[in-house]
């Protein structure tokens, strides 16, 4: 990461996370709905960034994560996607078959980072590209990040492992290496 970039990135584990407000497909039909960080308060948020619509790694983790919406709701959650693209080119996206690389039928709402500033603040914009990297953070009911993780535009993520990392952080204590919900948690000493 340049040092320019490295001086704008807002995004820090522990602190509160960059506030934003994005066009998005809340209201698929109009399009008129804008998305912001104070519309997640009071409850846990998985945000994450991928590259561009109508792609071939893209598809395969919105839509695992749309397919599993109902377990981060029964745990407090919700999701939203973040790309570059216009919310017109995600209506457009959403509405494609999945035999035709659509992601119709998706569960939650898609946001329109089109100033690529709100990739910026988090971290995860390729400047020379304009486009962003495939970043995910998990963000506390209080507004606070509590996780991130950015991978390779070549790697998807893992849906298990982010609901994982999320009831981890919810259990409110020390979990070891590979904590699943029931485990006990470690005590110090």
């Amino acid at each position: 990461m340049s040092a320019a970039t490295e001086t704008q990135v807002k995004a820090k584990v522990g602190e509160p996370a960059p506030d934003f407000t994005m066009g998005s497909t809340k209201d698929l039909e109009t399009l008129e709905e804008d998305v912001c960080l104070a519309d997640y308060k009071g409850k846990w948020l998985v945000l994450f960034f991928y590259p561009l619509d109508f792609t071939f790694v893209c598809p395969t983790e919105i839509l695992a994560f749309s397919d599993r919406i109902e377990d981060f709701e029964a745990v407090g959650a919700e999701v939203l996607g973040v790309s570059i693209d216009s919310k017109f080119s995600h209506r457009a996206w959403i509405n494609t078959p999945r035999d035709e690389n659509g992601i119709e039928g998706l569960k939650y709402p898609l946001a329109a980072d089109i100033t690529k500033l709100v990739a910026r603040d988090y971290g995860v914009l390729i400047e020379d590209e304009g486009i962003a990297l495939r970043g995910l953070f998990i963000i506390d009911p209080d507004g606070i990040l509590q996780y991130e993780v950015v991978h390779a535009l070549n790697i998807g993520r893992s849906v298990d492992e982010t609901l994982r990392v999320l009831q981890a952080l919810q259990a409110g204590g020390l979990c070891g290496a590979n904590w699943r919900p029931g485990d006990e948690l470690l005590t110090p000493g």
